[in-house]
């Protein structure tokens, strides 16, 4: 069999009802290559008077990246970023040694109908870049490598796979790939990096005979090429790369090769010493401090 193990999530409120179902990290799995985090939201058709922004919030020692299926968000950052965020676009924003940032409803959609749909992942850092400058990169939707492979259509939103390759920049290898299969379609997966996973995001598939049905996490066996089959009109992700380079510990939004350099980012945050969002007043205090950072 070439799934290691099945993900089925669970499911966190972030927040005025804004529910998100979490994959990653896992008991039996802390990232897949350089995905330490994995989020899948919606569909929902948001009720108008919903309160689902994101305040602002900072990070360390990790990238955001942030995809749409549907619906927009509004991007402000402590660089000074403004950047509207659509389906189909790559946001990877570079934490570093600390950035902090806020994810809000566009204007024009507040109070309007609308529906929201995505994925947000965040990659660790290689422990050699885990304090680089901050930064912001957006890569639009027209950007992003498409083609059609024996009848899939495949998007490359990172990385390389069936000879193209995507215009966003990592720090390691690091795979991401957006697929649509029609009923019965197959897609065969050769050449995996060694951590990959399949996600369903709508639809049901298999993957060499074992079931994957929608909103799970398939862990893959990587050592031999697999094919994943639709057993219905299907939507999937892949993610993968290189392990990473050690363990990571985690606490709140901070990610770190060390607990002490969290239990800074934790002093930091408290004594407001993170630069701050142009444009934004709101403050998140920091949430109780576990015993110790896992």
């Amino acid at each position: 069999m070439n799934i290691a193990h099945l993900l089925k999530g669970h499911e966190k409120d972030l927040g005025g009802g804004f529910v998100v179902r979490r994959y990653l990290p896992a008991a039996v799995k802390q990232a897949v290559g350089p995905f330490i985090f994995f989020d899948h939201f919606g569909p929902v058709d948001v009720p108008l008077d919903a309160d689902h922004d994101v305040r602002p919030h900072p990070h360390i020692g990790l990238a955001t990246v942030t995809y749409l299926f549907e619906g927009a968000m509004e991007h402000r950052d402590s660089l000074g970023t403004l950047q509207r965020i659509e389906p189909g676009a790559i946001n990877w924003m570079t934490a570093g040694r600390g950035i902090v940032h806020s994810e809000r409803t566009p204007k024009d959609l507040v109070g309007v109908p609308h529906r929201t749909h995505g994925l947000q992942l965040w990659a660790a850092l290689p422990q050699a870049h885990e304090e680089d400058e901050p930064s912001f990169s957006h890569t639009p939707a027209a950007a992003i490598p498409e083609m059609e492979v024996d009848g899939a259509r495949v998007r490359v939103l990172i990385g390389s796979a069936f000879g193209h390759t995507s215009p966003v920049k990592t720090f390691s290898q690091t795979l991401y790939l957006d697929v649509s299969l029609k009923a019965g379609q197959q897609l065969a997966l050769a050449s995996l990096p060694a951590e990959a996973a399949v996600y369903a995001v709508s639809g049901s598939v298999e993957v060499d005979g074992a079931a994957v049905p929608q909103n799970t996490m398939a862990l893959l066996d990587t050592s031999s090429s697999q094919r994943v089959t639709a057993l219905t009109d299907a939507q999937f992700v892949i993610i993968g790369g290189e392990p990473l380079d050690g363990q990571r510990f985690l606490f709140w939004n901070f990610v770190s090769s060390s607990k002490e350099r969290l239990v800074k980012a934790a002093d930091d945050w408290e004594a407001q010493r993170f630069d701050k969002v142009p444009g934004e007043t709101e403050f998140i205090p920091l949430p109780k401090r576990p015993s110790s950072a896992t």
